[in-house]
């Protein structure tokens, strides 16, 4: 034995990692340094939290201690942080806007406070009247703000762009009727927005969503809903992610109780709430926002251009900030205890975990792109915490990240060494779909193990969400996926009553092929965005100036799928068949499909996965009579789902009645083989 063995042998092998994201993941052993860091970071908080603020649960409840709170004796305390104020005081329609009256004592932690007694019995500031903080700065300058923890502000837009904040105090408080419904097994997420649920050209009202969308999202077999431009926004053009008051439910779509009633009534019929989240930045208003509040920009934010969001123009928050912290962790409180929420997806995750926020980066798929330098390790460790303080009060709450990087461990526990999230978006199916059919060959052309590859490509342990399109995909510049596959014939071939002409057999046969393939091969959920499920023509696009302040494209119109002239309603059927099968057979929450077949030049794709076997034929012309196909499981086979149907726009070229029976023979690696006659661009998906 040479002395190179002999000290091989002697030295001890390298104990596993504490790890398991590392132990299961070889590639990250030379970033467990990097992790150990961020844990510590994280721990640091936790104990730092834990010996100052009694824990997560004290110090997540900002919202009874910050803003205005009503006491048992009808005294009104208002404390804001504030920090860089030299005074404050507050003014309002219930003083006259009297800027001397009430003034505010600073604290040695600047947070100013002021306690109102109350008069007759009664608080002193009415119910829904306008409330105001006025600060001097150290020079003496005056500025007046929108109270950082309001929760309601009002616009007027005939007056003024500018929101007023409102005391609410309500005499009666909404009462919940039903307890939250168990976390699904596996989501399938109706992306709505409210304003937008609506076929009339106007902003759509929280009871109108309760009373006629909550019915169609149980009907299509949805079991979880997004909530999207709920955190209060000026600017009705940004979609909701240009925040200005963070605890405020937005005004636009009716008071407070309204969108509790909405989400008790969703509770009530089964379905899972989730609050679209903004954390990742703020609004770069001053009058009505979070910017230069104290007078400084230095206050919720961080200084100078690290606290800026160039593509954005908005601010980012300073998230080794202690009372920053506690705003944002306050936040999330807020929403899942006074309106019952059920868990949120985080909004723009990838800028919030890089210091480049993504801006002129591209992601190889490199370990090294996720760890070092470029990472932002406060933004990640706040993620972090608010992840475990969200599941540690809430066990059965659901987070969701959008994340376009790949980030490893997202959705791994923290104490794996992951991040926390439950689910993460599967990003790049979206954007396979619309490059293939707005830049890519026809579908003759299209590569299968491409799609196939892209699909399936996800981190092991952690679940993704796919889905074939979002609101992302339907803003103003692109399309829907239903206008890209049918384009101007939608306007003049949706009818039954005119020719089913080429163009539009093969937009409703790819359209339910696109979304099956995806919802059955994509993840462990499945998204879509309110309307496209049955082919929503056209784009999104918000009154704003540009449009002369038209709400022409700002609305979701469900007259088309009720009306029963129109092609629309074959999609809605089968985005409602198809859910309702998951429901049954729960491939969401199965293991990943064994895909046995590619075939490119056949055009066919078959899988197995939740019991069920899948064949998909994408060629455009050839039918395949007595097509073979594989599976581990014998025995006999019947259709439980086929697109051919008549009720979804097919032409009934798969007979239901037909059973398949299985030869133990071996075939593209499976134990067993079957016929069956596979129409082109149909799918069909058999049980056994």
């Amino acid at each position: 034995m040479s002395a190179a063995q002999v000290l091989a042998d002697a030295v001890p092998p390298k104990p596993p990692s504490e790890f398991a994201v590392i132990r299961e993941d070889g590639y990250l052993e030379p970033f467990e340094g990097a992790i150990k860091h961020r844990n510590s970071l994280f721990q640091n908080w936790v104990d730092k939290i834990n010996a100052t603020e009694n824990g997560f649960d004290a110090f997540s409840k900002g919202y009874v201690k910050y803003g205005f709170n009503v006491l048992p004796d009808n005294s009104i305390v208002y404390r804001e942080w504030a920090p860089g104020a030299e005074t404050a005081s507050l003014i309002g329609e219930f003083n006259g806007w009297d800027r001397f009256s009430h003034q505010m004592k600073k604290n040695p932690f600047g947070t100013f406070e002021i306690t109102i007694p109350p008069v007759g019995g009664q608080p002193a500031i009415p119910h829904d009247s306008k409330v105001k903080i006025s600060m001097t700065k150290p020079g003496g300058e005056r500025i007046e703000r929108v109270p950082a923890w309001i929760k309601r502000v009002t616009q007027d837009l005939s007056v003024s762009p500018v929101y007023d904040a409102v005391f609410w105090n309500p005499p009666h408080k909404y009462k919940f009727v039903n307890k939250r419904p168990p976390a699904p097994a596996a989501v399938k997420v109706y992306e709505a927005h409210v304003g937008i649920s609506t076929p009339e050209q106007r902003v759509g009202t929280y009871k109108e969503f309760t009373k006629d969308i909550l019915v169609r999202i149980k009907n299509l077999g949805y079991n979880t809903i997004q909530l999207m431009a709920i955190m209060e926004h000026a600017y009705y053009a940004s979609f909701g992610y240009q925040i200005t008051s963070f605890f405020a439910a937005s005004s636009r779509y009716g008071p407070p109780e309204d969108l509790m009633e909405l989400i008790d009534t969703a509770h009530g019929m089964g379905l899972t709430v989730l609050l679209d989240v903004v954390h990742s930045h703020a609004s770069n208003n001053a009058d009505d926002g979070l910017n230069h509040f104290d007078g400084t920009d230095h206050h919720y934010f961080h200084a100078g251009a690290k606290g800026r969001h160039e593509l954005w123009d908005s601010r980012l928050f300073n998230y080794g900030s202690h009372e920053v912290l506690r705003f944002l962790l306050s936040n999330l409180r807020y929403y899942m205890e006074e309106f019952q929420f059920d868990g949120f997806r985080f909004d723009g995750v990838t800028s919030m975990m890089y210091a480049h926020h993504g801006i002129g980066t591209g992601f190889s798929g490199g370990y090294h792109e996720y760890f070092g330098p470029g990472v932002d390790e406060e933004a990640v460790v706040y993620l972090m915490l608010a992840n475990t303080m969200i599941h540690e009060l809430y066990p059965s709450a659901i987070t969701i990240a959008e994340d376009v990087s790949g980030m490893p461990a997202l959705c791994r526990t923290v104490a794996e060494g992951g991040i926390g999230f439950d689910y993460r978006l599967s990003m790049a199916v979206p954007d396979m779909w619309i490059k293939l059919l707005k830049d890519g060959p026809g579908d003759e052309g299209w590569d299968l193990g491409n799609i196939c590859f892209t699909l399936t490509n996800r981190r092991y342990k952690e679940k993704s969400i796919c889905y074939c399109e979002s609101h992302d995909q339907a803003l103003v510049g692109d399309k829907t996926l239903a206008f890209w596959l049918m384009d101007a014939e939608m306007y003049t071939n949706m009818s039954d009553l005119t020719p089913l002409t080429p163009v539009i057999d093969r937009g409703l046969a790819l359209h339910k092929m696109i979304r099956l393939i995806t919802h059955s091969l994509g993840g462990e959920g499945y998204l879509n965005f309110e309307g496209n499920e049955f082919g929503h023509p056209e784009w999104l696009d918000f009154p704003r100036a540009g449009n002369n302040s038209s709400f022409q494209y700002a609305r979701r119109q469900f007259n088309l799928t009720d009306d029963h002239l129109l092609r629309y309603k074959y999609l809605n059927n089968f985005d409602a068949a198809m859910n309702n099968l998951e429901s049954k057979y729960q491939w969401l929450s199965s293991p990943q499909a064994y895909i046995s077949l590619k075939n490119e030049s056949d055009k066919v794709v078959v899988f197995e996965r939740g019991n069920l076997l899948w064949v998909f034929n994408f060629h455009p012309t050839k039918s395949y009579t007595d097509y073979r196909v594989g599976t581990d499981w014998g025995g006999e086979y019947y259709v439980v789902l086929s697109s051919d149907d008549k009720e979804f726009g097919g032409h009934e070229r798969i007979d239901k009645a037909t059973h398949h029976f299985t030869t133990p023979m071996e075939w593209n690696g499976r134990k067993n083989w079957l016929q069956l006659y596979a129409p082109c661009r149909t799918v069909q998906v058999l049980a056994h």
